[in-house]
């Protein structure tokens, strides 16, 4: 995770104010996105092979919510950001 905040924040120093640096930012909060939807989904798995079913659903409930952040963040790249950092020169 420390080296995925590292990440956008070199994206945001070596890029300049602009959609380029949009998409990057996108880009790299989708990859925090990611790596919380597989760190969630495995703990749900766990909590379910224990038996403990609260703690699984839960979970289960924020697995979700990271989903929706991550379509949530897919609906706005690809709407406008991403068409207009590629035309950008």
């Amino acid at each position: 995770m420390e080296g995925l905040i590292a990440e956008a924040e070199t994206i945001m120093k070596e890029t300049e104010d602009g959609v380029v640096r949009d998409a990057g930012i996108i880009s790299a909060a989708q990859k925090v996105e990611h790596y919380e939807i597989a760190s969630y989904g495995t703990l749900v798995s766990f909590a379910n092979t224990l038996g403990e079913s609260v703690a699984a659903s839960l979970l289960e409930q924020t697995l979700e919510e990271e989903k929706e952040a991550d379509e949530a963040l897919t609906e706005i790249a690809e709407s406008s950001i991403n068409l207009d950092a590629a035309s950008e020169e």
